[in-house]
């Protein structure tokens, strides 16, 4: 199984972004996901560079490959858009760009003021968003009138020689058989191995699966779930209020009611290597092909020397 490392953009600013890329690079990991917020989860959090930014700069500092996991291509920004930023990204990482997208969460999406759909239009529009930049990546000018997005006489100029692979986040049926269909892999937070089953049987057949998990690395595991309390409680919020709630406010309110205690189970809390290894293998045994790791609170580079030491070593 590859392991890479997840850039918290929700917790970080850029340039310790920028600086654990470098540290994860050197400690062995084999990529890198990168989130993309417009809001954090809670004030807590207190970050959300712009991902695009972050990504060119990812390309100066380290070459490990990059997937977005995810971005939303349907409300905040056309589709039309992110096919150039995506285009542009795999040209800065020679090739070494996947862009994960899914149907994307409110806290993010409703800025520009318009509606927040329901799931099933989300989907329909994720679809078509996807369409539209495939014909893009492939050249020549294009003029597409569709159900919900209009392009008129657009061209990408400054491409890849191979369009960038789209992974797509799915979580429940309809979205992993959509996914399926559309992806050229399979994205999801949890060692869901039914999802992995569904999705290769329903189209996905062989392609990569990558999975992600969170760790909260500390002298204890104490300490740890309490840092990962402060951080993201919305970890333990469950149902569809991560998709629908419209700010970091109405996230801490609804993070009110979640337990400290969830966060045994939501993260892998302290210094323990047997737990890290336990958590990737149950990835693992669902069927995963990548896992990315991410740490919250200060202690990331405790994390990076653990994996270096005692856990990357074990894996190979």
């Amino acid at each position: 199984m590859k392991i890479g490392y997840l850039l918290s953009t929700e917790e970080y600013p850029p340039a310790e972004l920028l600086a654990q890329a470098q540290a994860a690079e050197r400690a062995g990991f084999e990529g890198l996901w990168i989130s993309d917020h417009y809001h954090p989860w809670t004030d807590a959090q207190g970050q959300s560079p712009f991902v695009w930014s972050m990504i060119g700069a990812l390309s100066q500092v380290c070459r490990l490959p990059v997937t977005t996991a995810v971005t939303c291509p349907t409300v905040r920004l056309h589709p039309a858009v992110l096919a150039q930023a995506a285009a542009t990204s795999a040209v800065l990482h020679s090739g070494r760009f996947v862009l994960g997208v899914g149907s994307g969460e409110a806290l993010n999406e409703h800025i520009l003021g318009g509606p927040w759909p329901q799931a099933g239009v989300r989907l329909e529009m994720l679809e078509e968003a996807v369409e539209v930049m495939r014909k893009l990546w492939r050249g020549g000018f294009v003029n597409h009138y569709g159900r919900h997005y209009r392009v008129e006489h657009a061209r990408i100029y400054t491409r890849p020689e191979t369009p960038p692979p789209v992974y797509v986040s799915a979580f429940g049926p309809k979205a992993v058989d959509l996914a399926a269909r559309l992806g050229d892999g399979f994205v999801n937070t949890t060692p869901d191995a039914e999802s992995v089953r569904r999705f290769r049987a329903n189209g996905g057949g062989d392609k990569p699966c990558q999975g992600g998990f969170k760790a909260a690395y500390a002298p204890t595991e104490e300490e740890g779930m309490r840092l990962a309390y402060q951080r993201w409680p919305t970890s333990a919020i469950p149902g569809e209020l991560l998709q629908v709630l419209p700010s970091p406010r109405h996230f801490e309110q609804a993070a009110r009611l979640v337990d400290p205690e969830a966060m045994r189970s939501a993260f892998v809390c302290g210094n323990d290597a047997e737990a890290h290894l336990a958590k990737i293998d149950a990835y693992a045994k669902a069927g995963f092909d990548e896992l990315y790791v991410t740490n919250t609170g200060p202690n990331w580079q405790g994390l990076l020397d653990l994996y270096q030491r005692d856990v990357l070593p074990r894996l190979r």
